[in-house]
């Protein structure tokens, strides 16, 4: 094979993410990816995927980890079979792509990465939103101190749905915690920006008909001081800014791809000023005309990327050696994270 032959895929779960999501990511990439077989319980998901793909179809997860012609096993059934599917595609001797969330729990997730060493093989977890063009955007003005030392940031995917499919059930893996969860709370860690030090959460079940929690709250601490505050819901009926950031000299809100900022004009000097002990007068505290800069901007990263660019990262890793940007300490991160929140609850 030669070093620039397609990745040859072997689908498994050709339900909502597949279907919706990898297969039209693939389209304009099918010099770096083929896909080669897939597998579904439902034989119509089968017969759709060998029309458009002319590939293999298979009943069950154990025969498609069998075929020679599969390189990478893309696994996207549910949350709850996502371990034992991968575990199967290690074992029979493939390189494994997992859908969010990787594993239900930390512990499965170690293990899995484990059995990886093991075999020998790889495991990558489709953390795609790692390459949201406004987390990019919003990583590249905190890096840049325009806002002054970062203190406090909040991350809010919320709605309103009185949700009933299985991503509702506690005995399917379900749950906002494993469903948005691992994206938010891989950016949270990421803009975290130090080791995390301490964790606050909270779980509810809100609108969904399910068993599982469909509004969480968690609160990070990093070791320099700086928190992250996440909320995930279906129960909202009035939402926040996705993105809010506050810094020493200004802040930043995000809304799909649009980033409004108000910071103090870096060419103009704060005045040299000290805190009063004496009696004050009828103001509280001293008034200072502050230099302030406000625009509304487009997120627009250095680096154009997008949620798909998780492919082109995949395919320069397998076939050129570079090195994948989303670790296993980070996968480890963002579960151990999700655990530590379902601890003590009814979830």
């Amino acid at each position: 094979m030669t070093a620039d032959a397609p990745v040859r895929l072997g689908m498994v779960g050709i339900g909502r993410a597949i279907w919706g999501m990898h297969c039209p990511e693939l389209e304009g990439r099918t010099d770096k990816f083929l896909v080669v077989a897939a597998c579904d319980m439902i034989e119509d998901r089968r017969a759709k995927m060998a029309e458009r793909y002319n590939c293999a179809t298979y009943e069950r997860v154990e025969d498609l980890v069998e075929d020679p012609n599969v390189e990478i096993v893309d696994i996207a059934t549910r949350s709850i079979d996502h371990f034992q599917h991968a575990k199967l595609a290690l074992e029979a001797g493939k390189d494994v792509l997992v859908e969010k969330p990787m594993c239900v729990s930390y512990d499965e997730a170690s293990m899995l990465f484990g059995i990886a060493t093991l075999c020998g093989k790889r495991v990558f977890v489709r953390h795609n939103r790692r390459f949201e063009p406004a987390f990019q955007h919003i990583r590249e003005i905190i890096d840049s101190g325009l806002l002054g030392e970062v203190y406090e940031i909040k991350l809010r995917r919320v709605g309103f749905q009185r949700r009933d499919d299985w991503q509702t059930l506690k005995s399917s893996g379900g749950g906002q915690l494993l469903n948005w969860g691992p994206h938010i709370i891989d950016h949270a860690l990421r803009l975290l920006g130090a080791p995390l030090k301490s964790q606050w959460s909270d779980l509810k079940c809100t609108a969904a008909l399910g068993d599982a929690e469909d509004h969480l709250k968690i609160i990070l601490r990093g070791e320099n001081g700086r928190v992250v505050d996440m909320e995930i819901s279906g129960g909202a009926s009035i939402g926040e800014p996705e993105y809010l950031v506050w810094g020493t000299r200004g802040a930043l809100s995000c809304s799909g791809n649009t980033m409004k900022m108000k910071y103090l004009n870096p060419d103009v000097p704060l005045q040299d000023r000290s805190a009063d002990p004496g009696t004050p007068g009828t103001t509280f505290g001293t008034k200072e005309e502050l230099q302030w800069v406000e625009e509304e901007i487009p997120a627009a990263p250095k680096l154009a990327v997008n949620m798909s660019t998780i492919w082109d990262e995949l395919y320069r890793t397998y076939r050129e050696g570079a090195a994948f940007p989303i670790t296993s300490e980070e996968c480890l991160g963002v579960m151990r994270v999700v655990s530590t929140a379902k601890e003590g609850t009814a979830f």
